[in-house]
C-alpha cells in the first residue's frame, strides 16, 4: 500500500509499539500535531542521520495530548504503529508549514524464535548487570520481541536504524544476539578497567607468586 503522510522528522528511531512521550515546541509541528489530532490520522518519524533524512522511519499514532501550554507548546503521548519507507519526500504541503511523504510499508514478519531471543534476554541482563542499570520490561521474557528490548541493547543510533531496516524477526534477533556477543566483553573489560583505575593507591592484600 502507498499513501501520503504528513512526517516529523527526528535524530531517533522510533520501533513498532513503542511508547514515546514528545514535547511538541516548533510552530510546524505544533500544526502537525493539531492537524493529526483533528483528522484521527498518525504521522511519520523519519530518522535523522548525520544531518540526512533516512528513507525509513516509523508511523506513529497520538495516545494523548497531556498537556497545552499557553504558548501553543504541548506534551504528548504517541506510540509506533508500522514501519515505513519514504518514495518521495514532499517539501512544500499546500497551507502547511511541516513536510510530507509518499510512502509504502514493506511486509513485516514477527515469527520469534524463543531459543534466539532467550538467549538475547540472557546476554541483555548481563550487559545491564555489569553497567549496574536495573531494567525491568513490560512483558514476560516469551512476549518479548527485538523492537520492545533494541533500546536497551547498547546499539547506536546507526545501529538501531540498520536494525529497523530489516523486515523479520529472527534478523533482528540474530543482528541483536551478534552485537550484544561483540559488545560485552568489551564493556566488561572498561568496568574492570574502571575498578582498577579506582583501586591505584590502595594498600592491596595480594599473595606472591610462588616459583
Amino acid at each position: 500500500m502507498t499513501n501520503f503522510i504528513n512526517i516529523f522528522p527526528l535524530s531517533i528511531v522510533v520501533y513498532p509499539g513503542e511508547e514515546l512521550n514528545l514535547h511538541i515546541f516548533e510552530p510546524r509541528y505544533k500544526q502537525l500535531i493539531n492537524d493529526s489530532k483533528e483528522s484521527k490520522k498518525p504521522f511519520g518519524i523519519p530518522t535523522v542521520i548525520a544531518e540526512t533524512m533516512g528513507e525509513l522511519g516509523t508511523l506513529v499514532e497520538i495516545v494523548e495530548i497531556t498537556k497545552v501550554y499557553d504558548n501553543g507548546e504541548m506534551d504528548i503521548k504517541t506510540k509506533g504503529v508500522e514501519v515505513f519507507r519514504i518514495l518521495e519526500a514532499v517539501k512544500n504541503v499546500p497551507g502547511k508549514l511541516y513536510n510530507g511523504a509518499i510512502v509504502n510499508y514493506p511486509e513485516n514478519s514477527d515469527k520469534s524464535n524463543g531459543p534466539l531471543m532467550q538467549k538475547v534476554m540472557e546476554i541483555i541482563r548481563q550487559l545491564h548487570s555489569i553497567l549496574k542499570v536495573n531494567k525491568a520490561f513490560k512483558k514476560q521474557d516469551d512476549e518479548l520481541r527485538s523492537y520492545d528490548v533494541a533500546h536497551h541493547a547498547g546499539l547506536s543510533l546507526v545501529e538501531e536504524y540498520e536494525l529497523l531496516g530489516l523486515f523479520h524477526e529472527l534478523q533482528r534477533q540474530e543482528y541483536l544476539k551478534q552485537h550484544l556477543l561483540k559488545v560485552l566483553p568489551v564493556v566488561a573489560e572498561m568496568e574492570a578497567l574502571k575498578n582498577r583505575i579506582q583501586l591505584n593507591g590502595h594498600f592491596k592484600n595480594l599473595s606472591g607468586f610462588k616459583l
